[in-house]
């Protein structure tokens, strides 16, 4: 297990290696550079000057990426000219919002799709199963902002039922204090993560269904519940664990078009506002961050499925 781990954590540096070197060099690829993307079309070449040699882009680049680096192992993700704050400071206030949101996006889906992805297997080629992959279906062919603006036309154009906006407060405690405002940005993320667990669920039942070990219990007199629940639901839950440390970096990105159709106050709708301004410290920043949490969810994936798997350490 400790060989497993340190190759893992090798492959992960290695990797943030790559992606930080990637990203400072796309900075690079803002048209006229990224001080022109920052001042506009109308700077001057001196005021252009002054600000290359202020932030280092006159320096060579292996120059800027190790003062970068220093900077991030620091904790400076840099500062937003235009927003007059920190990328951490950004950071702090936003990220805790998006983890609100996905987390109970997650959380819901979860308790729909590994129940009724399991009932699928169990009931394969049912009407039910047939009627539930047709939802799934739908779950992964719909836009995430179509899906998002028909629940808005429905439900609180049409009957208003609930508001068409989401929580604009700056705390977590009074966004979590609006509960109607989260039903919609809470379903819309939820229905399009519940095909992703229902169909692996009940691919990865199905697969175990026909295994040695299944039908060893099922010799043995074990009922029908506990080979299923008892025996393969365990075997099945390898690939939602994978599943689950792959979305991590969504924790950090933030679901983008549902932020956005919500007007929700995430780290999600901030990215789209910064891409859109040309505010490449905040890109630099959310990137990095993003690409950490991308390798860390695939190690602690690893983890997880060493843990329930133990042949996949060797």
């Amino acid at each position: 297990m400790v060989g497993f781990l340190i190759r893992r954590t090798g492959q992960a540096i290695f990797v943030l290696f790559l992606v930080t070197v990637a990203t400072l060099g796309l900075v690079h690829l803002f048209p006229g550079g990224p001080v022109r993307a920052l001042l506009g079309v109308r700077a001057t070449p001196t005021l252009i000057n002054f600000y290359n040699h202020l932030y280092g882009f006159d320096q060579p680049f292996y120059v800027q990426y190790l003062k970068w680096v220093n900077q991030l192992l620091h904790g400076n993700l840099g500062f937003s000219d235009k927003l007059n704050l920190s990328v951490t400071s950004l950071i702090a206030q936003d990220l805790p919002k998006t983890i609100v949101l996905v987390v109970l996006g997650t959380v819901v889906s979860l308790l729909f799709g590994i129940p009724l992805g399991v009932y699928q297997a169990v009931h394969r080629n049912s009407f039910t199963d047939y009627v539930l992959t047709g939802i799934s279906f739908l779950g992964y062919s719909t836009p995430t902002f179509f899906f998002g603006l028909v629940l808005v036309d429905w439900f609180a154009v049409d009957t208003h039922v609930f508001p068409p906006f989401a929580p604009q407060s700056s705390s977590v405690l009074a966004i979590l204090g609006d509960p109607r405002a989260l039903v919609l940005p809470v379903v819309t993320y939820a229905f399009l993560l519940y095909a992703l667990w229902s169909r692996y669920m009940r691919s990865s039942v199905l697969d175990n269904l026909v295994q040695d070990y299944v039908r060893t219990a099922r010799a043995k007199g074990a009922s029908e519940r506990r080979v299923v629940w008892g025996h393969v639901f365990r075997n099945s839950l390898v690939s939602i664990v994978t599943l689950l440390g792959l979305s991590l970096p969504t924790l950090v990105g933030g679901a983008i078009l549902i932020e956005v159709v919500f007007n929700y106050p995430g780290m999600g709708l901030a990215f789209y506002q910064a891409a859109l301004n040309n505010d490449y410290e905040v890109l630099l920043g959310f990137t990095v961050l993003a690409t950490v949490a991308t390798v860390l969810g695939n190690l602690l994936a690893d983890i997880g499925y060493a843990t329930l798997d133990p042949r996949v350490r060797y």
